[in-house]
């Protein structure tokens, strides 16, 4: 939609701009950095923090550093996600994976890279009309989404689930933990950084909750019915590589079922903005109906 687009140019140009302050040697770590960055992605995460932001009356400059700093941290996510010792993809977004047009080494780097120039973007000039303790709030907030207690503990849980049958409560928790747990901290920081009550901050986490799980779930979807060109990668490689997905644990009739709940839930949660929450339940429908 026109909201979501919009964001799109701007948070690409966000990028842009860091990209070119990125001048050190050996060129090779800034190329690959830029290659993962240029490579497309929706911007769902930066979009829900700015939209998050200017929802509870704040604005689209109180939230653009954090907004750029969650879009390095996920793509640093995917950079090692796509490694050999994790998930082993040799494609997204339709282009060879940061270790297959560099190398292995190169990849880590990148990612190592693109994770530290997030926190170094959230405490340098990001926040020029925001006070210090709602920085350091946003900033607890991010570590624990991306660190031990959140995605990388979702991967790790996902590693070690392989082979096995597991219930769909610990798969949820997963995924969670993976998906769901920074897609939930843009939607909080953004309320943070807007000055929100704690009725909305509380609010807009519960529906970062739900759509945040919706989104792993719809990801499962399309791995099984979505289209590879569209996609940009391969479909069916989940179940090849025997991985809990919602598929494999409720069944692709109950998934699709599960996700609509998610939604569901989620717009509950928009009640208290009413006509303030459109952009948030049009990026709802998008999460649960998008092709890739």
């Amino acid at each position: 939609n026109f909201y979501m687009k919009e964001k799109q140019r701007l948070i690409n140009a966000e990028l842009a701009r860091f990209l070119d302050n990125q001048d050190f040697h050996p060129t090779l770590l800034v190329q690959s950095m830029r290659y993962c960055l240029e490579a497309g992605g929706k911007r769902l995460r930066p979009i829900l923090c700015i939209a998050a932001s200017e929802v509870v009356g704040g604005s689209e400059l109180d939230a653009i550093g954090t907004a750029l700093a969650l879009e390095l941290i996920h793509t640093y996510s995917l950079i090692h996600d796509d490694l050999p010792a994790m998930d082993d993809d040799d494609f997204r977004r339709g282009k060879p994976t940061c270790h297959k047009a560099f190398d292995e080494a190169t990849a880590i780097l990148a990612g190592d890279a693109l994770l530290t120039a997030a926190f170094e973007v959230l405490t340098t000039g990001a926040y020029s009309s925001i006070n210090a303790s709602r920085c350091l709030k946003v900033i607890s907030v991010i570590a624990r989404a991306a660190g031990s207690s959140g995605m990388v503990q979702g991967q790790m849980m996902d590693l070690a689930f392989e082979g096995k049958r597991i219930t769909w409560e610990k798969l949820a928790a997963l995924q969670n933990l993976k998906t769901g747990a920074l897609i939930e901290a843009s939607v909080k920081t953004g309320a943070i950084l807007g000055g929100g009550s704690d009725e909305q901050v509380a609010a807009l986490s519960a529906y970062g909750a739900h759509v945040g799980l919706a989104f792993q779930i719809a990801d499962d979807i399309l791995n099984v019915e979505g289209n590879s060109d569209v996609l940009g990668k391969p479909v069916g490689n989940d179940e090849a590589a025997q991985k809990a997905t919602a598929i494999s644990v409720l069944g692709l009739k109950d998934a699709k079922l599960h996700a609509d709940r998610l939604i569901d839930s989620a717009l509950e949660e928009l009640r208290i903005f009413g006509r303030r929450g459109e952009p948030f339940a049009a990026l709802a429908q998008y999460i649960i109906e998008r092709t890739k």
